[in-house]
């Protein structure tokens, strides 16, 4: 027996147990958070399908990142149980030793990779310990393929001496604890223990598969309300804040954080970890928070969280536009986390910021959030006789006004959509002065009380009538309306009908031959996809398609799609309105400069507001309905139809 026999195994072993040790009180950490039932074989099972082939899907959008994940990690994977069945249990043969040299030479190929791009690391990635990984995975694959060389019979026998076998075994025993003991206690690989736990326990199970999950979780309004410190979060919400790989992808694509406004989502997760496990922030090596210092974040499981590791700032920051999640290579969801948190700050302390307490008043006494007077919701549609569902009960669609029929510029877009509806011959009504604002920015700014309260006076509204469709011009009523309210319908009585965004409803129109179009004439034009229609809703193609249909060819902006830069206008953030070194709004004007636009297509009235914001000289904001009603031909005549914009609210 030679000192190989009986020290590689000793390593090994002491390796697993101080991992095993580790994951045991890392997993004791993760169930200081609430309760969240899973069903633990099932979510098992399906964890291999989920990293392999769900995960994979959002890595290989980097295709070099993609291709190196895969040689690193599962060249990983294959040499540690390859591993520990030649060398540990001792079964040892040609075939399982010419295994393991491919394995480690594959792990040891992808780890050069990660190496060299370590050597000149976007300023997204986190530095610190992050640095030292990829020297431990070429340790780690360049010892064991050496010594699989030196112990197989490979090598000429006598070959190596000592030296060489010390040397080895040193660069065995560095990587093993490297990457093993780092899984269970805190080092860079943590991420691959937690992330995999963390996919197999997701809280959107419906995310995989290619499902779609952006709908926030009720909260039990008898109970805690939202979430004070790291405890009152799921245990499996703790568990996806520990899976962070700390690459930066929510980072770059974070408009609040381009912006100079105080929040940068990675350092937000990362806080979330110093909170589950108790210390301080000053060993994060990636980019702060704009204009906060790193180190002086203290947290611990039963610790305020507001003021001890975060500011409220950086909560009242985001825009909820969904682009960390849409990004994040792990799947962890940082939207939820905000809300979760800001419900806390909303209905405990009521300290929503600047306008927030007074818009949610607002929407408590008069159900809109501008105060207005709830029964001149109609006012702007005075001339259009549009008819009303207290008159017809039935009707094939329902057109959702939403509160911009209380806004001058969005009066127009409504009125816009109501032309395109009478050309085409869709049986339609509107609620009139029974609709009330659909809660979204309520929910937003945490305060679900009064979302809960808006939902189900509109949902008994809705049960009194008859309809197929709900259709809407607002993109963030639509959300709710579709993906929320069903937590809110009595139990058994689930509305019976389908709810589109007007740019899909009206796509669907010119293809069915319903409406007749001339070809639009005003130049380029670039289409910029609003963030609860695109990221939350997965609607990209029926925009660019009725595009199409006028005959214009998009000119797409660098960031566009599910990579589209918010306007800056959701979640409650212009009323919030935490200051920056830029206004979102304004950098999202430069990437539509940046394609020579004349005119920027939209769908949706808040991205018309904040995108008209921008001082002039700017490209010209049009809605898609008024896109189509201008180009509108009235086939009886072969006339071009017109419709009024006089704003008469």
């Amino acid at each position: 027996m030679t000192i190989l026999d009986w020290l590689l195994p000793a390593v090994l072993v002491v390796a697993l147990t101080l991992l095993f040790i580790g994951a045991i009180r890392r997993v004791q950490l993760w169930r200081a958070g609430r309760p969240d039932s899973v069903n633990l074989v099932a979510c098992l099972l399906a964890m291999p399908r989920r990293y392999l082939v769900d995960l994979h899907h959002v890595v290989e959008r980097d295709k070099v990142m993609s291709d190196t994940h895969v040689a690193t990690a599962g060249g990983f994977v294959l040499s540690m149980i390859l591993i520990l069945i030649v060398h540990l249990f001792g079964i040892n043969s040609a075939s399982l030793n010419g295994a393991l040299l491919i394995a480690t030479a594959l792990m040891f190929t992808g780890s050069m990779s990660v190496y060299k791009r370590r050597l000149n690391p976007p300023a997204r990635l986190s530095k610190g310990p992050w640095m030292r990984l990829p020297k431990s995975l070429l340790v780690f694959s360049g010892s064991f393929f050496l010594l699989t060389l030196l112990t197989s019979g490979f090598l000429p026998e006598g070959f190596g001496s000592w030296v060489l076998v010390a040397v080895l075994m040193a660069g065995v025993t560095l990587g093993v604890m490297e990457l093993l003991f780092g899984m269970g206690w805190g080092g860079p690989m943590k991420h691959a223990f937690a992330g995999a736990l963390h996919l197999a326990f997701h809280r959107r199970p419906e995310r995989f598969g290619g499902g779609r999950s952006t709908g926030l979780k009720p909260v039990n309004l008898d109970g805690p309300l939202g979430v004070s410190e790291p405890a009152d979060f799921k245990w499996n919400q703790l568990l996806g804040f520990d899976a962070c790989v700390q690459c930066g992808r929510c980072e770059a694509a974070c408009p609040a954080f381009a912006a100079g406004q105080p929040l940068n989502p990675k350092k937000l997760i990362q806080d979330m970890v110093v909170g589950l496990a108790g210390g301080s922030d000053s060993r994060y090596a990636g980019s702060p928070y704009p204009g906060k210092e790193i180190g002086k974040a203290q947290g611990g499981p039963h610790r305020p969280i507001v003021g001890s590791l975060v500011s409220a700032d950086t909560l009242w920051s985001c825009t909820t536009c969904r682009a960390c999640v849409e990004e994040c290579p792990m799947m962890i969801e940082h939207v939820d986390a905000i809300v979760d948190m800001r419900r806390h700050l909303t209905l405990e302390r009521g300290e929503t910021p600047n306008k927030g307490a007074e818009l949610l008043d607002n929407l408590i006494a008069t159900d809109n959030p501008g105060g207005y007077n709830p029964g001149s919701r109609m006012n702007w549609a005075a001339d259009l006789d549009l008819p009303l569902m207290a008159e017809k009960k039935e009707a094939e669609v329902l057109f959702w006004v939403s509160d911009g029929c209380f806004d001058m510029r969005s009066q127009r877009i409504l009125r816009a959509f109501v032309s395109i509806l009478k050309t085409a011959g869709v049986d339609f009504a509107v609620l009139g002065n029974e609709e009330c604002d659909s809660g979204d920015v309520a929910r937003r700014l945490g305060d679900d009380a009064t979302f809960k309260s808006l939902a189900r006076h509109n949902i008994a509204t809705l049960a009194r009538y008859r309809f197929r469709r709900i259709v809407t011009t607002d993109p963030h009523a639509f959300h709710v309306l579709k993906n929320e309210y069903g937590d809110f319908y009595p139990e058994g009585k689930e509305g019976d009908y389908e709810v589109l965004h007007h740019s899909t409803f009206i796509n669907e129109l010119v293809e069915h031959g319903k409406l007749k179009l001339d070809a639009f004439r005003g130049g380029a034009v670039t289409y910029h996809d609003p963030c609860y229609l695109g990221r939350y809703n997965g609607e990209y193609d029926s925009p660019r398609s009725l595009l199409a249909a006028l005959g214009i060819q998009v000119r797409e902006m660098e960031r566009s799609g599910y990579r589209s830069r918010c306007c800056g206008g959701g979640g409650g953030a212009p009323i919030t309105d935490i200051p920056g070194k830029h206004r979102i709004a304004d950098m999202r004007m430069d990437d539509a400069r940046e394609v020579q636009a004349r005119t920027i297509a939209v769908a949706c009235q808040q991205c018309t507001a904040m995108l008209e914001g921008v001082v002039e000289p700017r490209p010209e904001i049009r809605d898609l309905a008024e896109l189509v009603a201008d180009a509108l031909i009235v086939e009886s005549t072969g006339a071009r139809a017109e419709y009024v914009t006089e704003e008469v609210y």
